[in-house]
């Protein structure tokens, strides 16, 4: 990624919706009303041409935002950029390029929607809890940022040019990505009281995780018969090494390599009457066969290691950590839910312009992805490149 698309990925992605509603509490001269602050469509245009200067699409980006309703530059533009058909198939018509261009209109434009709208939401939730960041400190989180991905004068003032922004336009995103720092910041603060009753309940709800089991170290020999397997159990008992019968006998690849040697084997982890025979037998005393569904097995435990379990004391401060997280994830999600319906529920959009975080806006008949309840986490505050 380079640094001007890490730039521009500041705040999350947003989200494509189709408009298909109509509104009639929302001035002419702007494009959404959310609880009495407007946007006006003179906002709405200049992020549409950032929108569009950062478009993947070369011909796209050249053309600039498609010019809705009639798209006649635009169509003139694809016309000019398309590449000429394979030989015996006819042009694109002006009506498939009139398709294309009010296609790439709508994704441009609900996404700078959704990026406006959900700015606002951002700044209107913050002030209900009290959260305020001074303008300074936007501009030192900023410049920080900005020196980072532009080292240089001349490659930041390249990149205002490219981008269409202005520096106003950055500090604008860089205060939306720190109130929704702020904002999930705050939501999430009482989840880090965490008591000890708290960290009983999950220990013993979760005391698996928190236990080591018993294993073994064997000497194995697998064989495919039980003819085989007794054999390479008398020369065993004959005095053999368990390297030289594994080596003659054993068909088992993996251990027979390391002279029959199967080190750690935990309690559970292998088929049931093979489990059972390893943790009921011996050290040191050759046993089997045993029948399994790979074959018979020989065997002889060298080394035993018991279960280990974890204390509550002892896993209290990973056990906070984890609680934390959860309780802190829950409350984001609660949160999440009321944020987008309390804040839809005042945004009027005008007609042409309504999007799914719109409170006039109907799901339209045909079937569509229905994007997932955002939390301030989740709040697009960039429009990502359109087209």
């Amino acid at each position: 990624m380079t640094t001007s698309s890490r730039f521009l990925a500041l705040g999350a992605a947003a989200i494509s919706a189709v408009a298909l509603a109509s509104c009639g509490g929302v001035s002419s001269s702007d494009v959404a009303n959310i609880d009495g602050t407007t946007i006006s469509k003179t906002t709405f245009n200049r992020w549409m041409t950032v929108a569009s200067s950062a478009s993947q699409d070369p011909a796209a980006k050249a053309a600039g935002v498609p010019d809705a309703p009639n798209y006649t530059k635009c169509i003139a533009a694809k016309k000019a950029a398309a590449a000429k058909p394979v030989k015996g198939q006819p042009d694109p018509t002006d009506a498939e390029y009139k398709s294309q261009c009010s296609q790439q209109y709508t994704q441009l434009r609900d996404q700078v929607m959704t990026f406006l709208i959900r700015s606002e939401w951002l700044e209107l939730q913050a002030n209900e809890l009290g959260i305020d960041i001074p303008d300074a400190k936007v501009k030192a989180e900023f410049t920080k940022a900005r020196k980072q991905a532009f080292p240089t004068d001349a490659q930041y003032a390249d990149f205002l040019k490219s981008s269409g922004q202005t520096e106003a336009d950055l500090l604008f995103r860089q205060r939306s990505q720190m109130l929704e720092q702020k904002i999930t910041a705050q939501v999430q603060k009482a989840s880090k009281n965490i008591t000890a009753e708290d960290i009983s309940a999950y220990y013993n709800k979760n005391k698996a995780q928190f236990t080591q089991p018993a294993t073994r170290d064997l000497n194995v020999i697998l064989t495919k018969t039980l003819a085989q397997a007794n054999k390479a159990k008398a020369a065993l008992e004959g005095g053999q090494s368990f390297a030289s019968v594994a080596n003659q006998y054993s068909v088992d690849a993996a251990s027979k390599k390391d002279g029959g040697k199967l080190p750690a084997v935990a309690e559970g982890s292998q088929e049931g009457a093979f489990d059972k025979a390893i943790f009921s037998a011996p050290l040191n005393k050759v046993q089997g066969p045993v029948k399994t569904s790979l074959g018979y097995y020989v065997f002889e435990v060298t080394k035993e290691t018991p279960k280990k379990v974890q204390t509550e004391a002892q896993a209290a401060k990973s056990i906070k950590q984890i609680v934390v997280s959860e309780k802190g994830q829950k409350a984001l999600t609660a949160f999440g839910k009321q944020y987008q319906a309390r804040w839809r529920d005042v945004t009027e959009c005008q007609t042409g312009y309504i999007v799914a975080d719109c409170k006039n806006y109907t799901k339209p008949k045909t079937s569509t992805t229905t994007p997932a309840t955002p939390t301030p986490q989740q709040t697009p505050t960039t429009p990502p490149a359109g087209g």
